[in-house]
């Protein structure tokens, strides 16, 4: 079973639960509709690796704040990108199946090591850069669905167990990447920098 790191302990996820379409103008920029409710996927264990891989020319990344749950609640935070096989899941999208094919693949979750969320969760921000080019930058204001009602929702039909992680949404800024780039992921809870990830492509 894959691993993340919480705490300097290596923590064993169940599944990684993603939020879709948490942005408004990251809804946008792919021309989908605003959903009249929340849109949530999985990604198995076997999705989660620390290392960002070259897939394929379509593959593109989604940078995400994440959560990691500890009894039902949201423990701490971490960087995740959400890779995504962008024609399969067109062809999904269009067919009116599911996004497994594109979202749930090998590698698809490339997760940083967690910290614990301590600090007002409503200062949260993320940036993400690459190449040393701001390419994403994520606050709390501006999702849609905040932390703690992706979590009731969630809960609403489905367990967590210790370790599992919640992938945010990712904001405006999608693309496809090269071999050799460099991404650079920064998150801040009042202002204070907690997470500082760099991943540079396989």
């Amino acid at each position: 079973m894959k691993t993340i790191k919480y705490l300097n302990k290596n923590i064993t996820p169940s599944k990684v639960i993603c939020v879709g379409r948490n942005y408004v103008e990251h809804i946008k920029e792919l021309n989908n509709e605003v959903p009249s409710s929340m849109v949530l996927f999985n990604k198995p264990n076997s999705a989660i690796t620390e290392s960002l891989q070259y897939i394929q020319e379509d593959c593109r990344f989604e940078g995400e704040i994440c959560f990691l749950i500890k009894d039902k609640m949201i423990e701490g935070i971490g960087f995740g990108l959400d890779l995504t096989k962008a024609v399969i899941q067109n062809q999904m999208k269009d067919k009116g199946l599911p996004w497994e094919r594109a979202k749930a693949f090998d590698k698809s979750a490339v997760i940083s090591e967690f910290v614990k969320l301590d600090g007002d969760i409503t200062t949260l921000e993320m940036q993400l850069y690459i190449n040393q080019v701001l390419t994403q930058h994520a606050t709390y204001e501006l999702m849609i669905y905040k932390p703690n009602r992706i979590l009731d929702e969630i809960l609403s039909f489905m367990s967590l167990e210790d370790g599992d992680i919640i992938m945010s949404g990712t904001p405006k800024g999608v693309a496809t990447y090269q071999k050799d780039d460099i991404f650079l992921a920064k998150i801040y809870i009042d202002n204070k920098l907690v997470i500082n990830k760099e991943f540079i492509v396989k």
